[in-house]
């Protein structure tokens, strides 16, 4: 897992994989280069049956601060960009693909926001599961301040995340929150003490890789498909899917293991 130049992976404990975004100096902001890998990292921690959770972070101060606005000097990058057009395939097959990669992915996902998570940052985040925020993280849309959009998926997350009107305020004014305003807008789902950040999110990975895979990664796209369903066609889903899940190895040693007083050891069969 060393093939990488803006990303770092790593398996920080036993089935529990964590990508860092490794751009400091920029603040994470996503390049092309940044999007291309960590596409490739997401689609390797979904291929790979002993990673059962997967941590996303940034090196540094901060989480994502979003697309790097600080321009390319790259001859060839800059021959790509030279039509408007050009601009909508660069988001297609770079933050767009990353977004797309996370929302398709039915593993269990933890953003570990440990400083700014702005404008595409933020959609990076929200694309995730679970979002554990150090409580000197900054949350928000910047993108206005430049001219630019919620392009990155953040016009559709945002106001699933916080209502359209919040949303849209948010955009609006360029706004940006502490950690204890994200959580009270439905950005954050949980705050912890900075120095506690990395501890506390490791904890919560290995908690949920020790579960049953095949059941939560089940229970992951009966909730992602259901918000698009009716009650009527999500409780068909479910009655689908207890039928891989109930006569499982790990029901079974579920049971075993409840009556024996004892932590269960589940296998993903």
């Amino acid at each position: 897992m060393t093939d990488f130049h803006d990303i770092v992976v790593d398996d920080v404990r036993p089935h529990v994989r964590r990508i860092t975004l490794n751009r400091p100096e920029a603040m994470n902001a996503y390049t092309t280069r940044l999007c291309e890998e960590l596409s490739r990292a997401i689609d390797a921690y979904l291929r790979d049956d002993e990673a059962r959770a997967l941590i996303l972070t940034g090196a540094g101060r901060g989480f994502c601060s979003g697309g790097d606005v600080s321009g390319n000097s790259d001859p060839v990058h800059k021959a790509l960009m030279a039509s408007q057009l050009s601009h909508g395939r660069e988001m297609r097959d770079g933050m767009h693909k990353v977004i797309l990669a996370l929302s398709r992915c039915d593993k269990p996902v933890i953003a570990m926001i440990n400083g700014a998570a702005v404008a595409g940052g933020l959609a990076l985040a929200l694309s995730c599961d679970i979002r554990i925020a150090s409580d000197k993280a900054k949350l928000g849309d910047t993108s206005g301040r430049f001219g630019l959009l919620p392009d990155e998926g953040g016009a559709w997350l945002f106001p699933r995340a916080m209502g359209t009107d919040r949303a849209l305020k948010m955009t609006m004014l360029g706004e940006t929150y502490d950690a204890p305003t994200a959580q009270a807008l439905g950005l954050v789902t949980e705050i912890v003490p900075h120095e506690q950040l990395e501890v506390e999110t490791i904890a919560l990975a290995e908690r949920i890789a020790a579960g049953a895979p095949l059941a939560i990664r089940l229970a992951k796209q009966m909730m992602k498909r259901g918000q698009d369903m009716t009650l009527e066609q999500s409780l068909g889903d479910a009655a689908l899917a207890v039928m891989i899940t109930n006569p499982s190895s790990d029901v079974r040693e579920g049971v075993k293991a409840f009556f024996e007083k004892r932590a269960p050891k589940f296998v993903g069969k």
